[in-house]
C-alpha cells in the first residue's frame, strides 16, 4: 500500500516530531515549511493524507487546503493549529478539511488519524473497482 503523508508546518521542531513519529510507524513522510513548498512537493509526490498547519507564512493552511482539494478531492486533509477559534473551525470545514487538531497533539492521536485516513482511502478505492 502507498502510505505517503505530507506534513506542512513552519515550526521546524513540530515538523521534525511529526516526521519522526510517522516514519517510526512505517509511513513515507514528505515535509514542507510553507504552503508554496507543499504545492511543489505535491507536484512530485502522490500523497493522499496530509496534516496542514493553519498559520503559515504567505498562504495559510485554509487556502492551501482549498488549492489541494481542486486536484485531490479524495485526499484526507487534517488541520493542525495552536490557536483554535470557532471562526477558524468554520473556515476549515468550508475549505474541505476532514478533521481539526489542536497543538500540542498526542502523537498516538495523529497516528490513529493517519491509520483511519488510509483505511478510508482503501475503502473508496475498492468501491471504485466494483
Amino acid at each position: 500500500m502507498d502510505r505517503k503523508i505530507l506534513v506542512v508546518d513552519d515550526e521546524k521542531d513540530i515538523l521534525d516530531g511529526f516526521e519522526q513519529a510517522f516514519r517510526n510507524a512505517d509511513y513515507t513522510v514528505h515535509c514542507a515549511e510553507s504552503a508554496e513548498e507543499a504545492l511543489e512537493v505535491l507536484n512530485r509526490v502522490n500523497s493522499q493524507v496530509m496534516f496542514l498547519d493553519l498559520k503559515l507564512p504567505k498562504m495559510d493552511g485554509v487556502e492551501l487546503c482549498r488549492q489541494i482539494r481542486k486536484d485531490r478531492p479524495l485526499a484526507v486533509i487534517y488541520a493542525v493549529t495552536g490557536y483554535p477559534s470557532l471562526f477558524e473551525l468554520a473556515d476549515c470545514r468550508e475549505a474541505g478539511f476532514d478533521d481539526y487538531f489542536i497543538k500540542p497533539i498526542d502523537l498516538e492521536v495523529l497516528l490513529k488519524a493517519a491509520e483511519d485516513a488510509f483505511a478510508r482511502i482503501d475503502r473508496w478505492k475498492k468501491q471504485q473497482i466494483q
